[in-house]
C-alpha cells in the first residue's frame, strides 16, 4: 500500500518513525524545542527539562522566558554528525566576498604618499 507524503501523517513529524537522520535533524532549521531535541537524544521530556534548568543538558539550551530553545549545529556536533559545512547555504555567498580578488601583498592597500611627504 503507497502513502502520500503529503497526506500521510506519519511524515509530519520527523521523528514518527523514531529514527532522526542527519538530513531530518538539519530540516528543523538553526534552533529546535526541548521535546524535540530531547528525541534526537534519545532522552524523556521530564528528564530533558531537568537537565536543561541544571544546565546538564547534552548541549548548550537558550532560555527565552519560559521556553527552551536549542541549536541544532550543537547537536549534529555532539552527535559527530557534521560535515564541516555551514547549515546556512546563505553563508557560501556574503556581501563581503570579493570574487577574484587577490589576497597576495600586491593586492592590500597600500597608502599613496602626498605632496611634501617622503
Amino acid at each position: 500500500m503507497s502513502h502520500d507524503p503529503i497526506t500521510n501523517p506519519s511524515t509530519d513529524n520527523p521523528a514518527s518513525d523514531g529514527v532522526w537522520s542527519v538530513q531530518r535533524i538539519r530540516a528543523l532549521g538553526a534552533v529546535t524545542d526541548l521535546p524535540t531535541a530531547a528525541q534526537i537524544f534519545g532522552l524523556g521530556r521530564a528528564l530533558a527539562y531537568n537537565l536543561a534548568r541544571s544546565g546538564k543538558f547534552p548541549v548548550p539550551v537558550i532560555r527565552a522566558g519560559h521556553l527552551y530553545r536549542v541549536p541544532v549545529a550543537p547537536i549534529l556536533a555532539t552527535l559527530h554528525l557534521t560535515s564541516g559545512d555551514d547549515l546556512t547555504p546563505a553563508a557560501e555567498q556574503s556581501v563581503d566576498h570579493h570574487r577574484g580578488r587577490s589576497e597576495g601583498p600586491a593586492s592590500q592597500h597600500q597608502p599613496t604618499p602626498t605632496s611634501g611627504e617622503p
